[in-house]
């Protein structure tokens, strides 16, 4: 294909039309542009520039290019779930047949027949691809591979109404949080009921701090990502922006965790009815596809003084049944308690395990004991900093 028919289809793409967003495949337009033109100066500065924007990420176009494809969010991609026309199945397949073809392109290709070829420049690699049969297994995987940025990422944060990926997670795993396997259990069961399209309850974790009540929440967001499972934290200030994102992520085939961590309220908190919203649903029902999971230190979730109860409000039992009732919105409600003697050196033996730490039985449960002191009582938190500081030789 020569450089001016693979201009004028790049330029022509209609389903994956957002990929000429992509700064290396716009790169690539310019620089086919330039070929056609025929100035040997300005092809020179666009080839530098598509390399330049290539090399960023990969030295291999192939590459790049297959896997800008594969996670390109696209109406055939959204619509997988309700059909496609055959118009679109014929545009898509037109549209990938020349992506594993625009995918071999050389510089080589380009430069021949120039009068002044860039010599200088060394050219990027290129590989076989089959860019329409995995773009195609794809479309059939999307509930559990996604697509655009769900695709690359599978943990969010929220800002300013929009989704952000989190490039760099925290990597927590089940098998790292002892002593607590009873209690994530019974949310383990419920993500799994998500996951199978079952009804499943939003969450509410709470209890004393440092017993792993969030980081129970991203292991298991880690551990079923590669079921179809998203992450997305929300801060409780930014609860009123959520309804709207609800909606964008009720249409898509992935499920989804709204985590909001340490969750509390005042009496007064206009949060409080932004959250009452998201539990209980819009006018059209709660999305299927998503649960809230949620970590307090209270169980009631309100901050509650003497004054409120000695308030001026002519009907203070009913509001204040108001405020309690909004845990009883959680369809799910487990303890994480702070641990006992027992459990507590449980999980300290199985820390040290976990880290290499190799201390005499008696020695390692005094001195966890002694640290547990000295840090204010016992807790998950707690065991693992102990177990971090002996690995550090601190406690030898």
């Amino acid at each position: 294909m020569h450089a001016q028919e693979m201009y004028r289809r790049l330029a022509g793409l209609v389903v994956f039309r957002q990929l000429l967003q992509d700064p290396v495949v716009a790169a690539c337009g310019e620089m086919l542009s330039a070929r056609v033109r025929g100035d040997c100066g300005d092809f020179s500065a666009a080839c530098a520039g598509f390399e330049a924007a290539l090399f960023q990420s990969s030295d291999s176009w192939s590459r790049y290019l297959r896997e800008a494809v594969l996670e390109s969010e696209n109406v055939c991609i959204r619509g997988q779930a309700v059909g496609r026309t055959p118009v679109l199945q014929e545009s898509l397949r037109r549209e990938l047949a020349f992506f594993d073809q625009l995918s071999q392109l050389r510089l080589e290709d380009l430069t021949a027949g120039l009068p002044e070829p860039p010599e200088f420049l060394v050219g990027w690699e290129v590989s076989p691809t089959e860019i329409a049969l995995e773009y195609l297994r794809r479309m059939e995987e999307v509930g559990v591979k996604g697509y655009g940025i769900f695709a690359r990422y599978h943990v969010f944060t929220v800002e300013e109404g929009q989704l952000v990926p989190v490039k760099h997670p925290d990597p927590q795993r089940l098998e790292e949080l002892p002593g607590y396997e009873r209690e994530r259990e019974k949310v383990i069961a419920n993500t799994r009921a998500l996951l199978e399209g079952k009804p499943a309850n939003n969450v509410l974790l709470y209890g004393d701090a440092g017993t792993g009540k969030s980081s129970a929440i991203k292991a298991i967001a880690n551990a079923f990502a590669d079921q179809g499972l998203r992450l997305v934290e929300v801060k409780k200030n930014q609860l009123y922006q959520i309804p709207d994102l609800m909606d964008a992520l009720a249409a898509n085939p992935l499920k989804f965790i709204l985590f909001i961590d340490d969750l509390s309220f005042t009496a007064n908190d206009d949060n409080f009815a932004a959250l009452k919203a998201i539990l209980e649903g819009s006018v059209g029902g709660r999305a299927g596809n998503i649960a809230v999971y949620a970590t307090s230190n209270r169980r009631h979730l309100i901050k509650e003084t003497l004054t409120d109860r000695e308030g001026d409000d002519i009907h203070e039992s009913d509001t204040r049944q108001e405020l309690m009732s909004l845990s009883a919105r959680f369809g799910l409600t487990i303890t994480f308690g702070s641990p006992d003697r027992e459990r507590y050196l449980h999980i300290v033996e199985e820390l040290a395990k976990q880290y290499g730490v190799e201390l005499d039985p008696r020695q390692l449960a005094v001195r966890s004991e002694a640290f547990a002191v000295r840090s204010g009582g016992r807790s998950a938190r707690v065991a693992k900093q102990f177990i971090e500081l002996c690995k550090a030789g601190v406690f030898n």
